[in-house]
């Protein structure tokens, strides 16, 4: 599921279900056609609408999109973002973090970065299986991976320190 805020004041609920696309808990069926790189001619309930995607910040995960010429501002919440959110973690000072501590308790099923290696804000870190999902913790900062603390097969628990960066 995810949340769409449309130019901070519209909130949608957005699920595939069976591959039906619910908005709000209704079914929602749109006819849509590519027009270019960036752009798509959508059709619903019989009213036509030439959307473009002209801004795309994929770490933030927000966007700006023309609709038949007037421009929105969107922003995406994943299952992943609400999660954050109700640990408190939705809010951390990015300028001034050196080191990522586990969320909560679990088991690393994988570590995909390496010591020394560069990462950029929002590049995945290492797959967490906690309360049986897997959750994917990414960097919340650009740096450079000092120590990885923690190797594939760990326990690990709540505030243990995962990975330092320089």
């Amino acid at each position: 599921m995810y949340k769409i805020k449309v130019n901070d004041q519209f909130l949608f609920e957005l699920e595939d279900r069976d591959s039906v696309l619910m908005v709000n808990g209704n079914p929602v069926q749109l006819d849509l056609s590519k027009l270019g790189h960036s752009g798509t001619h959508v059709l619903y309930q019989n009213r036509s609408f030439n959307t473009e995607v002209i801004e795309l910040n994929k770490a933030d995960k927000t966007c700006k999109i023309k609709i038949n010429g007037n421009i929105y501002q969107v922003s995406v919440e994943d299952q992943f973002d609400v999660l954050l959110k109700q640990l408190g973690l939705d809010n951390l000072n990015t300028n001034k973090v050196s080191e990522i501590k586990a969320p909560m308790p679990g088991l690393v099923l994988k570590v995909l970065v390496e010591e020394n290696a560069e990462v950029k804000k929002g590049d995945n870190l290492l797959i967490l299986e906690a309360m049986k999902m897997e959750n994917i913790l990414k960097s919340s900062t650009d740096g450079i991976v000092k120590k990885i603390l923690i190797k594939q097969g760990d326990k690990i628990e709540k505030n243990q320190v995962l990975v330092q960066f320089k």
